[in-house]
Parts: C-alpha cells; sequence; structure tokens
C-alpha cells in the first residue's frame, strides 16, 4: 500500500507536523489526486492562530489545484461540464461534497446540505484522511463538484479558483446584475480585489474600494476599482467620509462587504440608494451583533443578504472568469511564492507577519 505526506494540524500552541499515512484504497466515485500547490486562506490563518476553533486533529488547506492520479469505481469520469476526465488531468474542485439530491442542494445550497463534507475543515480519524490541501495527495469524495482546468493557468492563480475566486463569483451571483451599477466594495483583501475585477468585467459603471490599508487600495486600481476610499478602524461617519475623499455625493447601487467588521457594516449601509442591495461576505468569525436602523431598511427598500461558501455554478463561473482574464489583471503578483510541506511552519508564520494576500505552497516534499 503506498504512503505519503500530511501536515497535522492538532491546536494553536502545537507546530504543524509534517507525517506518513497511508493512501487507502479508493471507494466507490472516489478520484486520487496528486496535490501541485496550496495557497493559505484566511480561515486556514484563522485557525492556526486559535481564532477559530476547527475539528482536530485536521489537515487544513483547500485552496488548492492537483492532477488525477486514479478513478474509484463506478466513476462517471465527466467533469461539472460534461468534459471527459483522465489520469493526469490537472483540476480544481469544490471545498465541498453533499448529496446533489439533499433538500439544501435543490435550493441551489448544496454546501449547506446535511451530510456536508468540507475539504480542509475535517478531522483526521482512522477511517478518513487526506482531505486537506497541505498534503501531497487529497482524496476527492463521492459527489465532489470537479472542473478541469487549462494548463496554460500559472499554478498559484490555479489553486485560488476553487475558494477566493469562486466565493467573489458567489457574491456577484447573490448581488444580481452590476451592469452601469455603482459598486462599492468594502474590504480590499484576496476576496476584494477579486470582486473589483470581477465587477469590472461584469459591466459596473463605478467601482469604489473602501479598506484601512492603503497599499491595498492601491493595488485595488490594479484590478478595477474606479476610486478607492482609505478609513480608520471605527471610523463612524463613513458617508461624510466616502463624500469628502471622493469629491462627490454618491449612492451606491450595489454593496459588497468582505471585511466582516461590524463597524462598516453599520455605518456604510447608509452609502445605499433607494432599491440597493447589501451582500455580506466577510462575517465568518465570532463577533459582537451587528445593528442596523430598520427604518432606514425599510424606507429605502434595501435588501440585505448574507453567502458563506458557494454552489457548484459559482465553481464553474470562477473557472471561466479565471480562463478568461487570468491575463487581463496581475493575479500572480497577489500571491507570496516560495514554501513547500517542509517549511509549511515558515510560511504560516510569514502569512501571520506579513498579512500578504496570499501565501503559496508547493505540495511537494523537498
Amino acid at each position: 500500500m503506498q504512503h505519503c505526506k500530511v501536515v497535522v494540524f492538532e491546536s494553536p500552541e502545537i507546530p504543524l507536523r509534517l507525517v506518513d499515512t497511508l493512501i487507502p484504497a479508493l471507494k466507490e466515485q472516489e478520484i486520487l489526486v496528486r496535490n501541485e500547490y496550496a495557497t493559505l486562506c484566511r480561515s486556514d490563518i484563522y485557525t492556526y492562530t486559535g481564532m477559530r476553533k476547527e475539528k482536530n486533529p485536521t489537515i487544513l488547506g483547500h485552496e488548492i489545484i492537483g492532477r488525477i492520479v486514479s478513478f474509484g469505481s463506478n466513476l462517471k469520469e465527466f467533469d461539472l461540464r460534461g468534459n471527459a476526465l483522465q489520469v493526469g488531468d490537472r483540476i480544481t474542485w469544490a471545498i465541498f461534497a453533499s448529496n446533489p439530491e439533499s433538500e439544501y442542494a435543490k435550493r441551489g445550497m448544496p454546501q449547506k446540505a446535511a451530510d456536508l463534507f468540507k475539504y480542509g475543515h475535517e478531522q483526521i480519524t482512522p477511517d478518513s484522511s487526506l482531505h486537506g490541501g497541505l498534503s501531497e495527495y487529497t482524496l476527492l469524495r463521492k459527489n465532489t463538484p470537479v472542473i478541469k482546468v487549462e494548463e496554460n493557468i500559472p499554478l498559484p492563480v490555479s489553486a485560488i479558483i476553487n475558494c477566493a475566486v469562486a466565493t467573489v463569483a458567489g457574491a456577484i451571483r447573490t448581488a444580481g446584475d452590476l451592469s452601469e451599477k455603482k459598486v462599492l466594495i468594502c474590504g480590499t483583501g484576496m476576496l476584494g480585489i477579486i470582486a473589483c475585477a470581477m465587477a469590472k468585467t461584469k459591466g459596473a459603471a463605478e467601482i469604489y474600494a473602501m479598506d484601512t490599508n492603503p497599499e491595498r487600495l492601491e493595488v485595488a486600481k490594479e484590478f478595477g476599482a474606479s476610486e478607492t476610499c482609505l478609513i480608520e478602524s471605527g471610523q463612524k461617519n463613513l458617508q461624510k467620509l466616502f463624500t469628502e475623499k471622493t469629491g462627490k455625493q454618491i449612492t451606491i447601487d450595489v454593496l459588497i462587504d468582505f471585511s466582516g467588521s461590524p463597524d462598516a457594516m453599520e455605518n456604510i449601509m447608509d452609502l445605499l440608494g433607494i432599491g440597493g442591495t447589501a451582500v455580506w461576505i466577510g462575517s465568518t468569525f465570532p463577533q459582537r451583533k451587528t445593528q442596523i436602523d430598520a427604518e432606514k431598511v425599510v424606507r429605502k427598500i434595501l435588501t440585505i443578504k448574507g453567502l458563506h461558501n458557494y454552489n457548484e455554478t459559482d465553481l464553474d463561473k470562477a473557472v471561466t472568469f479565471i480562463e478568461e482574464k487570468h491575463t487581463s489583471f496581475p493575479f500572480e503578483k497577489l500571491i507570496y511564492d516560495g514554501f513547500t510541506l517542509n517549511t509549511v511552519n515558515e510560511a504560516f508564520t510569514h502569512a501571520v507577519e506579513k498579512n500578504n494576500f496570499r501565501v503559496g505552497i508547493k505540495t511537494v516534499v523537498s
């Protein structure tokens, strides 16, 4: 039986360990993938530092790209788009596996199905392993959406498709038609930057980016932001600040929040015009309760939507976006490269200290 190396996370107090484990025999409709590259998502860093609690021990990493090694029995060897799959194909896959016939899946929310399995978030047990990106291999479970990825896309850029890009695709879907709309992106981390680019390609009339980090706002301009607005943490009167910074009295049609900051979400709502829509994405960690002026919501006929993760349609849209636009925007500059599975502790330390958009890890043992 073949062996491979995996990186095990137990708790924030214990360094990540590179250990040897067995590759199990494939079950029905499973796919064995040789991982090629992983990037550290913000949720990985939150778990590593203890800000987020995860089942443990686990194998972190869900932003990942790899190649097919073998297929389990009775698998229909086609991807989500109907393309034939074969050994050696480079593929991306959803961060989840779930029953497509479940109630939530039929309602367009397979990521909330009762039998949900999430890559990079599952506990290692004697019967379940190889489910995270920080490993030489990933074992894709039955009902995992899979899409073949073009070879000309750089590995680091391919890796971000199945979390960052797919989540943004879900945010854009949730926001609705952006054509000729004024769009505000709050929070210009990795997702916010991608959202600027995607809103640009969707025909938004204006794209405003808001953040507490001036360097990230400069990057946002390279990804389609028309104007940027620097705010200080905890700043309250964002409507006044926004007017002063841009020199315009502007009402926003669509607000997409990736910051997850209750202060920002509360105060930025005043920028929405009549019939505006707010989409909240970033609130995926413990925080105080957010307070909203219900009268303003009613009188301005506002819509507030939330999205956690994404569905298989969003994954398809994400792949298409990167296929078509990976040379139109400087995606590679967002990923700090240079680590392997042997140096994964150094990779996390670098990510925490430098706060890069993404830190990349070649999933090899050097």
